[in-house]
């Protein structure tokens, strides 16, 4: 089931997420929904954050980005991207690390706003797949960004935190009249 993409200025975007402490069918069915989700809306990355369950779960699948790579390692040994695609990863740890990079990013919860954020180039990601089975793989490239972009949301933070103040500030009209509209959709409910 396609479920709402909550927008910037509703409060679950800027929640900690909370452990998941079993797969349990209701797990099951929200890491699929949010497969359907991130799909129907054209994106590469969801966090459970983004459809209002503030839960450390996220899904990715970057297989049909072709003009900005990904790399990945499993067990020490480079990897086609499409052996972990589409990922789920429950309860992930990330260690980033290497030369920062620049890159365009957006977000599903950002409509229409997109910004250069910087970022360490490669991702360590443990965690556990939608089955409960352990995940462990190095990341570089769009998939390194987009684990990051996702991870911060399981933390409450979001990518305007990252911009720079220029883009920010550049920015400011659009994010002022994206929270105001989801604050005023959420004072009807």
């Amino acid at each position: 089931m396609v479920l709402p993409v909550v927008k910037y200025g509703h409060p679950t975007l800027r929640a900690r997420g909370q452990r998941v402490e079993a797969i349990t069918p209701e797990i099951e069915r929200l890491v699929q929904d949010m497969f359907e989700t991130m799909y129907a809306a054209k994106g590469i990355g969801l966090a459970a954050q983004q459809v209002d369950r503030a839960l450390q779960v996220m899904v990715i699948d970057v297989r049909d980005v072709k003009d900005r790579p990904s790399t990945l390692e499993l067990h020490g040994e480079a990897a086609p991207v499409e052996a972990l695609m589409p990922l789920a990863l429950i309860n992930p740890e990330i260690k980033p690390f290497g030369p920062p990079e620049t890159g365009p990013e957006g977000c599903l919860s950002f409509p229409e706003l997109f910004a250069d954020i910087t970022r360490p180039a490669q991702t360590d990601v443990t965690g556990l797949d939608a089955k409960g089975k352990p995940v462990k793989f190095r990341c570089g490239g769009l998939l390194s960004r987009a684990v990051q972009h996702e991870y911060d949301h399981l933390q409450g933070i979001l990518f305007i935190d990252r911009m720079s103040l220029k883009d920010k500030e550049e920015l400011k009209p659009e994010l002022d009249a994206l929270q105001a509209r989801t604050r005023a959709a959420l004072a009807r409910k």
